[in-house]
């Protein structure tokens, strides 16, 4: 370099740290160009939660990164300038006011801009004294950077219209001390008996459920306001849900990480394994993905057996709960890498498979022989292998690529979309209740290598979310076997055909536990009847 051109980079340095935004601004100007952290993180070299300390006031930039961080928050600033009442909201002395309107919670940056939470150096909210919160007066563990109680995300429920919460409580907390009374009319203030304060648990217990409600309520704004937005098209509204559905599911996972026990990996170095060969070729993961019709039954052998095909419902969401791994991968030979606390995917030898009327757990197969499978595939066959089952021999494990894992890592996703899913069934809400589907579905679908989502990339819980949802079905065709009925047809994720009276077995309904007959234009009633084969 020049020595013309490094002093005008030292002098571009100086004049953009001259004006470096606020931590808050810093936030403000990459949400409002609607810029993920991770998109921020990629474009000056940094990780996705050193941009997270920026924006939060835990550390401020440092090279090689520092330059370009801040020519990009010039470049927002003069895209999205601050408004003036912004610009003077953090001068302005909080005063009484006389009957305050209560104002519309705020939302994560995929549905609109919102102050940050106090959050550690791991990027989580961080827990304090009990009190009301700032926004809503609901009480809250948790703070705003300024030490006050604020919700998580500051995300609060409206206030109750007929019977306010103690909103106007909070506004006296923190509005300016009221002038003296004469001293004639002076009196000893009584001390309100303090409320007992709630113990940890409890205050956990109570974070958590309004951390569900408040999220919930994300999901109703959403349709709200893009079924306003669609003058009442419902088909116009869908579409739009449906196409800002992974952003809005991303901010909600990003939401229920905020007070989580896990840190995880997003990019970790992929083993050639888990990367596509190419476009046209089928990726290298076995997902056990079943196809599978009894050999004593068929559409064309007349008869009068009566079948019913039955739909699982909510598969996908569902198989949320599987045990996924938070870190880079590792390999490993033989069982080595194989831990009732680790997961990821292996290369294994399964056993032969003799039971013509259960489907096979590893799936319907063209080759025999050694394929690499996940780990939800290999839990399968390690219980059907042992003794409360012994139906089949425990695989042969070559090799893994596995890491430290936990079974609950999208469980606060999966609670929070199936009751919002529940309470859409129950309004009969057909918007609502398509729109979480597409969220939960487009999560799965997006979150190995896809254009889609560029937040995260982990092929390797794509593939185990789907082998989940397949040992899920098998768990509940060989139940079926089990209260003696006949297991005809078992495909896809969530299609199980039996005879007799599958009542008795599963709960009819549309809830993610029940079972509900499944419709098709070929059989409408989602009932047929066939006969027995030759033997």
């Amino acid at each position: 370099m020049s020595g013309e051109n490094s002093v005008e980079a030292l002098l571009e340095e100086a004049r953009l740290t001259a004006s470096v935004p606020a931590p808050a601004e810093r936030q403000r100007l990459r949400e409002a160009a609607s810029l993920s952290r991770a998109q921020v993180a990629a474009a000056v070299g940094v990780g996705r939660t050193t941009v997270a300390n920026w924006e939060t006031g835990v550390s401020d930039p440092t090279p090689p990164g520092r330059l370009p961080y801040l020519r990009l928050l010039k470049g927002l600033a003069e895209i999205y300038p601050a408004t003036p009442e912004a610009a003077a909201a953090p001068a302005a002395a909080p005063g009484p006011t006389a009957d305050p309107a209560p104002q519309p919670a705020p939302v994560p940056a995929a549905f609109a801009a919102a102050p940050e939470s106090l959050r550690g150096l791991d990027g989580r909210a961080i827990e304090g004294d009990p009190g009301p919160c700032i926004r809503c007066g609901i009480e809250t563990t948790y703070q705003s950077t300024d030490g006050r109680p604020l919700h998580p995300g500051a995300i609060c429920q409206p206030a109750d219209p007929v019977s306010p919460p103690a909103a106007p409580a909070t506004e006296a907390a923190y509005s300016a001390p009221a002038a003296p009374a004469p001293a004639a009319a002076t009196r000893t203030p009584v001390s309100p008996t303090p409320a007992p304060v709630p113990s940890r648990p409890e205050r956990r217990a109570r974070s958590a459920a309004r951390a569900q409600a408040d999220t919930t309520l994300l999901i109703s704004r959403a349709v709200q306001e893009e079924a306003e937005r669609a003058g009442g098209d419902e088909e116009a509204a869908l579409k739009a849900l449906i196409k800002r559905a992974i952003p809005d599911v991303m901010a909600l996972f990003n939401e229920t990480r905020a007070t989580a026990r896990y840190d995880y990996t997003a990019y970790p170095a992929l083993p050639d394994i888990l990367k596509k060969p190419s476009k046209k070729d089928p990726d290298q993961i076995w997902e056990a993905r079943p196809r599978f019709h009894h050999p004593g039954y068929s559409l064309r052998a007349p008869g009068d057996i009566k079948v019913t095909a039955l739909d699982v419902n909510a598969a996908y969401l569902s198989a949320l709960k599987c045990w996924l791994p938070i870190g880079k991968l590792e390999h490993s030979t033989g069982t080595d890498g194989v831990d009732p606390k680790r997961s990821g995917v292996h290369l294994i030898t399964p056993g032969e498979w003799a039971h013509p009327h259960l489907p096979d757990p590893i799936g319907d197969r063209d080759e025999p022989g050694a394929l690499w499978v996940t780990n939800s595939t290999l839990r399968l066959l390690q219980r059907l292998s042992g003794p409360k089952y012994a139906l089949t021999e425990a695989p042969v494990i070559h090799e893994s690529w596995t890491s430290g894992a936990t079974e609950n890592f999208l469980d606060a996703l999966r609670k929070l979309l199936s009751a919002a899913r529940d309470e859409a069934i129950e309004n009969n809400d057909t918007l609502t209740l398509e729109y979480v589907k597409a969220m939960y579905s487009k999560f799965i679908s997006t979150m190995g290598e896809s254009i889609h989502n560029r937040e995260m990339v982990r092929p390797d819980w794509m593939h185990i979310i789907h082998s989940q949802a397949y040992a899920n079905l098998w768990g509940k065709a060989y139940k079926a076997h089990q209260a003696g009925l006949d297991v005809v047809a078992m495909m896809g994720t969530d299609e199980l055909h039996l005879t007799g009276d599958w009542r008795q077995v599963f709960p009819e309904g549309r809830g993610v536990s029940q079972m509900k007959i499944k419709h098709s234009d070929a059989k409408a009633s989602g009932e047929y009847a066939i006969g027995t084969v030759a033997r």
